[in-house]
């Protein structure tokens, strides 16, 4: 009788068991999705922590689309990702719709003017703000027109039209770029303005960085503007840009850190408005004038958006507070500018301020 009693014990626990293999192997094997989507410009950054964020955890997975910031910031209000990304901040009417957001600068990039002239070989190519503003707005149209020779002494520029290349989809590159001419040339502050999307008055249009890069590597005697990884990726050609001290400044990680070292200070919190910061123009002798931080976009209380819950909240977090520190390892490699310790800093606090109904998520 008391090994009846044992046998039936054992089957009981053993039915039970069996019956929760299922529940017990989703518990050991849990995967945390992270979804975010948004600005193309850091992407082989994103791409790149993707990968690496594996090895340290498996069970969380990060899923990025590179649709461009416009995009990015239409899923982040829609809360239809957990995150976006944007080279843009939000702007006051993004800021209304998206209230509780919190920018936190991921990394440091610049936008060079790419170009396609098979003719001068390997010189390299000097532009003002104003060519180039002209340029794109139609004024310049010949690669040999005085303004543009003046300034290359000794390139041989071919009579060739000018193949102007541009975004078609709402684009934080596109931002940056147009806030720069915006700031130095007048005629193009009146009739086009600045944006994640603009008036083009003259080109076509191409998607992505990935989409502008192409067109101009397969277009001779174009020009367009690109991510400064992205041409070091595709061996693209890009121009040296005078800066404001009028020095032609070359592309690089030094002439972009320089651009921005003098904003880490007197940057806003995490949670306060980021609408009118930009560091395009910068002073200083070695500053290259196209420069740009690019943001992720979170919101303060993480509940609010219905795709999160406590586990991704801490996933999410986790991830973004790994990506601001030992994810920049990996920034130089790739064309970007690793973030300054003051700017770390600051990410880190206001990930501190980050909740989920209420409760802090960083303990």
């Amino acid at each position: 009788m008391r090994n009846n009693k044992k046998i039936g014990v054992w089957l009981i626990a053993t039915v039970f068991f069996t019956a929760n293999i299922p529940s017990l192997l989703e518990q050991t094997f849990a995967q945390t999705t992270i979804n975010g989507a948004g600005a193309t410009f850091p992407f082989p950054l994103i791409d790149t922590w993707r990968v690496e964020y594996q090895n340290i955890k498996p069970d969380v997975n990060i899923n990025y689309q590179s649709i461009g910031s416009g995009g990015g910031v239409k899923q982040f209000i829609e809360k239809t990702v957990d995150f976006g990304a944007s080279d843009a901040p939000l702007n006051e009417e993004e800021e209304k719709r998206a209230v509780g957001a919190v920018h936190i600068p991921e990394t440091i990039g610049s936008v060079v003017p790419a170009y396609n002239l098979p003719q001068i070989g390997d010189a390299e190519l000097k532009l003002t703000g104003p060519i180039i503003a002209d340029i794109f707005l139609g004024k310049i149209t010949k690669w040999d027109d005085p303004k543009i020779k003046e300034i290359n002494s000794g390139l041989e520029l071919p009579s060739e039209d000018i193949v102007v290349v541009h975004r078609s989809d709402g684009s934080g590159t596109t931002f940056v770029f147009t806030d720069y001419l915006a700031n130095v040339s007048s005629g193009w502050e009146e009739s086009v303005g600045k944006g994640k999307s603009v008036p083009w008055p003259t080109g076509i249009g191409a998607p992505g960085n990935e989409g502008v890069s192409g067109s101009i590597k397969s277009t001779p005697n174009s020009i367009g503007y690109i991510e400064l990884a992205y041409a070091l990726t595709t061996d693209t050609k890009y121009a040296s840009v005078q800066n404001k001290d009028g020095n032609f400044i070359k592309p690089s990680l030094n002439s972009t850190a320089a651009a921005v070292s003098s904003f880490a200070p007197i940057l806003p919190k995490g949670d306060e408005t980021w609408k009118d910061i930009s560091v395009v123009n910068a002073p200083g002798n070695d500053s290259y004038p196209i420069a740009s931080f690019s943001y992720l976009l979170l919101f303060k209380e993480l509940s609010t958006n219905p795709s999160i819950d406590e586990t991704k909240a801490k996933d999410l977090v986790d991830f973004i507070s790994w990506a601001i520190t030992d994810g920049q390892t990996f920034a130089s490699d790739l064309g970007y500018v690793p973030l300054p310790n003051d700017i770390v800093q600051l990410n880190q606090e206001t990930l501190k301020s980050l909740t989920y109904k209420g409760s802090p998520i960083l303990q």
